[in-house]
């Protein structure tokens, strides 16, 4: 039987079963299913931040396709958002090759310089979930920070956005690229929880907001 704290293998189990794709994290019941003569069960499940029940009807009793049992725990847990800050520093030129040199100094000014130019970073990284029973936790804030330490920030801190990072190989380093390149650095590697937005302070007045659209 699984038990809290198997998110994934539920989740999957789940996905089988119910053909629901996007599960938001682990899905519980609120109480014991109901069987009928058709085997049919009633399942509460969180779906996209939404407590929401789902039947489903087996063609009988060992045909293997009945969904095993659920733990009765994190019962309609309240779904929060929560971020984690990281800073690092780095260089970059603002340059699109495909542009003459005039064309770029007139679209990016000092951000063109081809001497390079740096920013003290703020990375914000914000990952959305049910709160766990056991832990209170949606995600271990000290996990998630290693994990984006480990994918992002030891690969870009005191490096060259043209020239050393690999996630932004051959793309132009706007503030707006270099985000969505995180984004898809991070997005497979986050759990538990979704994430659902990173936040990229450039200097303390500009910042972009991606979500994965």
């Amino acid at each position: 039987m699984p038990q809290c704290g198997e998110g994934d293998r539920v989740v999957r189990t789940l996905s089988v079963f119910f053909g629901l794709q996007d599960l938001l994290f682990v899905p519980y019941l609120s109480r014991k299913p109901r069987q009928s003569a058709g085997f049919s069960y009633l399942r509460r499940l969180v779906f996209r931040g939404r407590a929401v029940a789902v039947r489903s009807v087996s063609r009988g009793r060992g045909s293997g396709l009945e969904p095993p049992p659920l733990p009765d725990c994190l019962v309609d847990m309240p779904i929060v958002t929560a971020t984690r800050l990281l800073r690092f520093n780095a260089a970059h030129r603002v340059h699109n090759p495909a542009l003459s040199d005039e064309e770029n100094t007139r679209l990016f000014g000092k951000c063109n310089n081809p001497n390079w130019h740096g920013h003290n970073y703020t990375l914000e990284v914000s990952v959305k979930g049910p709160v766990d029973e056991r832990t209170g936790y949606v995600i271990d804030l000290g996990m998630l920070r290693d994990t984006v330490e480990r994918h992002v920030v030891n690969v870009t801190d005191h490096r060259n956005f043209n020239i050393d990072v690999p996630y932004m190989e051959g793309v132009n380093p706007t503030t707006e690229n270099v985000v969505v390149g995180m984004w898809r650095v991070l997005e497979p590697v986050v759990a538990p929880g979704r994430l659902v937005r990173l936040r990229l302070w450039e200097t303390d007045n500009n910042y972009v907001d991606y979500e994965g659209e």
